[in-house]
């Protein structure tokens, strides 16, 4: 043993913990912990309980926020404020090429593929982004009225349905428009099927097109909202070309509902606006489709507030019921790799106190008579028709197909999602200059100015994108009661309070050979998915991956502390992921909470060495190795096992078997996370502190290859600051689990904490 004997001990009265094997007696200075059952369930509930809090919370907020800004004096100057915030979260911020409009058809074929009265319909594409083009149908009238329209559909509904030429439709009001004279471009929509979800030489999934799009995208800083966003503008773009006074207007239903909305908030150039089927409360947006998560929207956006951006311009919402979409959770095995979702249709009255509160908010300022909301079910074109100041509705309900053989449907949906996946995949590629581009601001003149010019960057990191928590206001309040007594050390269950409903838990394992007054460094050793402390710190378990590492440790003299991470119980988890995000927070706002409040309450064990806390996590856990010290720097240092590797392509990569595109885990996407810390960047936030990484080469986390590439980065910047000898990575001939070998020397090295041979 370390030090004096257990016996030395007792008999000079100075034991700082209970060694009796008593099961259930406390750590002194805590209260015994009654809380039995599964605490991690526990945990986990009681974050829900607090975010469902925040988010009504934001509500009141949000509302005191806007009427503010109605009420000032430079209400526009503010509003453009919001047009470029929104745009931002949306992911449509990407430059358009210039307007072109092309039809789509074989050589002695570029005639339309049917006509009716006043108008004729052509197959059409337009011009967005490099490689991404808009597509659907032009309808061109014979005599224009001075007024365009942009029809949008939903997802799962085909242009040619809405036009009556293929399949059945709810309505076929864009014929209406072109006979009375108007131009109109119906948009073609990504749609909810699978056929392209994958890659067909790594795996296909089940995942609807619209969350294959969203996952990559999302990491980037992109939206699938955004894309069809610029799909609108840029048809706007082509429409206003081709003559620049027309009054345009926009309508959609359900999917194209939202892109309705949101795109009249951003665009000035269009004039009136019906959206069907889409209007509502946010607050359940967790709920609905994964490809409706937008980062921080409802801080500043509800629906309400969108419409009240439209202001004067014409909006008219009606209520229609919206296609029944309801997706499996993620435990049936038939929809491995999809996200759980409904779109819920929300009541007449919810829409009307809405439709009220965007009216209070424009009332405040100079608007008028600009927002109307139809109770009924049905569809009203008359209304946009006259708010646009348009002739006569026609009544066509039907065209002529002509000889010209209209486009595959099938064919143009390919062409649709592979457009947005490639794009997502160039801005990939550009996403290292990106970085480089935001880092500029790190001095490396010395470790010192490092230091100094990195603060802005990790509490950039901290609060734009993982999102921070509200500072806690509760007492830690530590409950503890004593689990395991072995020959080396006694074993303690801890809870701690974090914020009210929030706990912290986990198994704190004290050395037997502490010397009267000594202070040790801590090992907080951290379990990965859906793994519990356990796992890690448990004499009685010996977990394959984990090897009882945190028991070897404390055998070895160091204090040990194992947490419960919130990444466990499936969807359970993930839906705090998904109702954070909305708030601009994340799971992992939860755990840097968590742990901060865990080395909080460490500092105050007169056994702990507070400027000696390090942290060493596998997998899930490395993944937090990743993120908490680069917040935290109370962690003097940190190991990542079984994560480390070149994290953007991991999130984005459609051609590599690595990718989290193809799994389960839809809450690995983080917002904006490839164009500003990928791993190299997150340990530069760590550094000048000891980092390293333990890799196993049969680790299926990653290859070797992406491990090195990403690691050299971060070798780069420890040796270019004269560090080189406080990072090191260790590979090893084995799979996905802690080796415990280098990684032990390197904390009795950094910790100075050197081990006693026998």
């Amino acid at each position: 043993m370390r030090g004096l004997s257990l016996l030395s001990i007792l008999l000079l009265g100075v034991l700082p913990f209970n060694a009796t094997g008593d099961m259930g007696v406390p750590l002194p200075g805590t209260e015994r912990l009654t809380l039995d059952g599964d605490i991690a369930m526990h945990m986990l509930d009681g974050m829900h309980t607090y975010i469902d809090g925040l988010l009504m919370q934001r509500v009141e907020a949000r509302m005191a926020h806007w009427k503010a800004l109605f009420a000032g004096e430079e209400v526009e100057k503010a509003l453009n404020d919001k047009r470029g915030q929104l745009r931002t979260i949306l992911g449509a911020m990407d430059e358009r090429v210039p307007a072109t409009m092309e039809t789509l058809a074989e050589p002695g074929q570029e005639g339309p593929v049917a006509t009716g009265k006043n108008y004729k319909i052509y197959a059409v594409r337009w011009a967005v982004l490099p490689g991404v083009y808009g597509e659907g149908y032009l309808l061109e009238p014979d005599t224009f009225c001075g007024a365009s329209l942009v029809a949008l559909p939903d997802a799962d509904e085909t242009p040619e349905s809405i036009l009556g030429l293929a399949g059945e439709a709810h309505t076929t009001y864009p014929l209406r428009f072109a006979e009375a004279g108007y131009r109109v471009l119906v948009m073609d929509l990504v749609n909810r099927e699978n056929t392209w979800s994958g890659h067909p030489e790594v795996r296909m999934t089940k995942q609807p097109h619209r969350e294959f799009i969203y996952r990559g995208a999302y990491e980037m800083g992109r939206h699938i909202i955004g894309y069809e966003i610029l799909k609108v503008e840029a048809a706007i773009d082509w429409l206003k070309e081709k003559a620049s006074d027309t009054k345009l207007g926009l309508v959609g239903y359900a999917e194209g509902g939202m892109l309705a909305l949101y795109t009249a908030a951003l665009d000035m150039r269009v004039d009136a606006t019906m959206v069907s089927g889409h209007f509502g409360p946010r607050e359940r947006l967790w709920k609905e489709p994964i490809y409706r998560n937008v980062w921080s929207l409802l801080n500043d956006f509800g629906d309400a507030e969108v419409a009240a951006m439209i202001a004067p311009r014409q909006l008219i919402i009606d209520n229609q019921t919206p296609t029944k979409i309801d997706t499996p959770p993620y435990s049936n095995e038939k929809y491995y790799g999809t996200a759980p979702g409904q779109l819920q249709h929300a009541s007449n009255e919810s829409v009307q106190v809405l439709v009220q509160q965007a009216r209070a908010y424009a009332d405040l300022g100079i608007y008028e008579d600009w927002i109307h909301f139809l109770e009924g079910p049905a569809l009203r074109p008359d209304l946009l028709n006259e708010a646009l100041g348009g002739a006569e509705l026609g009544n066509s309900t039907s065209a002529q197909p002509t000889t010209h053989p209209m486009p595959d449907p099938s064919a143009r949906m390919q062409r649709q999602v592979e457009g947005m996946l490639d794009w997502t995949k160039h801005i990939m590629e550009e996403a290292p200059f990106a970085r480089e581009k935001l880092w500029k601001q790190a001095d490396m003149t010395s470790v010192e100015t490092w230091e100094a010019s990195t603060a802005k960057l990790r509490e950039y990191f901290h609060k734009d994108i993982i999102g921070a928590l509200p500072e806690s206001t509760v007492p830690l309040h530590p409950r503890t009661r004593e689990v395991y007594n072995t020959d080396a050390y006694t074993g303690y269950e801890v809870v701690l309070d974090v914020h009210p409903e929030v706990i912290a838990y986990g198994i704190l394992l004290v050395p037997h050979d502490l010397k009267p007054g000594e202070q040790r460094p801590v090992v907080v050793c951290q379990h990965g998915l859906e793994g519990r402390p356990q796992d890690v710190a448990s004499p009685e378990i010996d977990n394959p991956y984990y090897g009882q590492y945190g028991c070897k440790l404390a055998e070895e003299g160091f204090i040990v502390y194992a947490p419960q991470n919130p990444y466990i119980h499936y969807d359970h988890f993930r839906t705090i992921q998904r109702k954070a995000n909305p708030l601009g927070l994340s799971l992992f706002s939860f755990i840097v909470a968590q742990h901060q409040r865990t080395l909080d309450w460490l500092k105050t064990l007169s056994f702990v060495d507070e400027e000696r806390m390090a942290f060493y996590g596998l997998s899930y856990g490395g993944k937090t190795a990743m993120r908490v010290p680069a917040i935290l720097e109370d962690y003097c240092l940190s190991i990542c096992s079984g994560d480390y590797n070149e994290w953007i392509w991991k999130n984005v990569s459609r051609r590599s078997k690595y990718s989290y595109l193809f799994t389960g885990e839809y809450e690995m996407f983080e917002w904006n996370l490839g164009n500003t810390f990928n791993y190299a960047e997150m340990s530069w936030l760590i550094c000048p502190r000891p980092f390293m990484v333990e890799r196993g080469h049969g680790d299926g986390v990653a290859p070797d290859e992406w491990v090195g590439y990403e690691y050299a980065r971060t070798r780069n910047r420890y040796d270019l600051l004269g560090l080189g000898d406080e990072t090191t990575i260790e590979y090893f001939d084995g799979p996905h689990k802690i080796h415990g070998v280098g990684t032990f020397q390197f904390l009795h090295e950094k910790l100075k904490f050197p081990k006693e041979l026998p």
